[in-house]
């Protein structure tokens, strides 16, 4: 089994590196000890691994950015070289050969290379969704079998949920799956799936009870499906606004044969499987968001020290200096955001309210320090031969995917009036 360059080093240096939970939580914890309170301080390994995505973002990743975005090609290359580094599957236990990185430090991951592409990262990231509901609820056979594979050669898994009329409306899911002696039949249609014709393989949620009064909690079930199985019918590519190198398409089943061992631990857990790996995804969903907007303040700050207007910099005129300043702090409170969101999923605890309010202000904040950075470049901001272009339609998607901006608040209030209510 390959072991990537870093977790080479970090053995070398006698570094255990740990899965993601309650373990990966008390290593953060114990690299801060004697630290009174609050710690905003990187451990020296944390910095390695940010350094090295960093590295890896600048070099490899923004000299192609653009021309990923012209031709919408899936950025093969790109992908293969971040598997060999290990900045690919770091969720995944070190038992079935992953690196087993906390939710923390794939986020500190996610942001670097977000900060040169979004589409390139959302790729990349999405791995780690499709992977997710494995890894919280797979017995120890699925995860031998289908995570162990992903850290041999760098495939890619897709999040197979989203259906044409049922995106934020987990409870209006048409695809059906009914048990045939010892397999699964499904049939039905998804919509928007991210590496959608890449995957290797697929996390299903799929309805199993087919009483419209079965409440939704038990209703639906998690299936782990090949992608080369009979019966299954890939989309052609969508041509979205932005992330256009990222794979999205539509997949259709017909008559679809699953065994039943591909089930994740059994008939009706599955909408509990798949609203978990949300609490663990949306996290480094942020991440990303912040990226793209650190990105987006980085160029309209260099931007605005060497463009003059009126006998000076654009800097230095007040309207300039204010909205860099907006920028900045809108940045620096959506950093603060997904990794509190991400640290507390690390401790072990819930972390739903956190990671909503992570994952909504980031999308937000993306959004408007993108727009905010195309108006300090003005004329040249609404050209594509100026990244910050890109960076605004790019954000967009940060609003929608993985829970929209709208989906998120309703969770936010829900959580908060809970509190309350007790």
């Amino acid at each position: 089994m390959l072991l990537n360059k870093v977790f080479r080093a970090s053995l070398r240096s006698g570094i255990r590196l740990q899965s993601s939970g309650a373990a990966a939580a008390a290593a953060a914890s114990s690299s801060h000890a004697g630290a009174p309170g609050y710690s905003f301080e990187l451990t020296d390994q944390q910095k390695e691994f940010q350094q090295l995505a960093r590295r890896f973002a600048r070099e490899e990743m923004i000299p192609v950015a653009a021309a990923y975005d012209r031709s919408g090609e899936y950025p093969v290359p790109i992908i293969k070289k971040a598997w060999e580094l290990g900045l690919i599957n770091s969720h995944i236990p070190q038992q079935y050969g992953g690196m087993g990185l906390s939710i923390f430090d794939a986020c500190l991951i996610t942001e670097e290379l977000a900060y040169a592409c979004t589409g390139m990262q959302t790729a990349i990231e999405a791995n780690s969704l499709g992977q997710m509901p494995v890894i919280l609820a797979g017995n120890e056979e699925q995860k031998k079998k289908y995570l162990g594979r992903m850290t041999e050669e760098p495939l890619m898994c897709a999040y197979c949920v989203t259906e044409p009329g049922a995106g934020s409306d987990v409870a209006g899911l048409k695809t059906r799956a009914e048990k045939v002696g010892d397999e699964y039949v499904v049939n039905g249609q998804k919509m928007w799936i991210t590496n959608g014709g890449k995957a290797n393989w697929y996390f299903l949620l799929a309805r199993t009870n087919p009483d419209p009064k079965c409440p939704t909690s038990k209703a639906f079930t998690g299936f782990i499906v090949e992608a080369d199985t009979p019966g299954i019918q890939i989309g052609r590519k969508e041509m979205n606004m932005g992330q256009k190198c990222s794979d999205t398409r539509g997949i259709t089943f017909e008559d679809v044969r699953i065994p039943k061992e591909n089930v994740l631990i059994g008939e009706g857990a599955g909408f509990k499987i798949a609203m978990g790996a949300f609490d663990n995804t949306r996290p480094p969903v942020a991440a990303g968001a912040t990226g793209l907007a650190q990105r987006a303040l980085d160029e309209a700050t260099n931007y605005a020290l060497e463009r003059k207007t009126f006998g000076k910099v654009i800097a230095e005129h007040q309207a300039v200096s204010f909205l860099l300043a907006e920028m900045a702090m809108k940045v620096e409170l959506a950093r603060m955001g997904y990794q509190r969101s991400a640290w507390e999923v690390d401790q072990g605890r819930k972390n739903t309210y956190y990671a909503s309010i992570a994952k909504a202000f980031a999308g937000d904040i993306a959004n408007q320090v993108a727009a905010d950075a195309v108006q300090i470049f003005g004329g040249n901001g609404f050209n594509s031969e100026y990244p910050v272009e890109k960076l605004m339609r790019d954000a967009k998607i940060y609003q929608i995917y993985e829970g929209t901006a709208q989906i998120q608040r309703l969770i936010i209030a829900r959580e908060h009036l809970g509190r309350f209510k007790k």
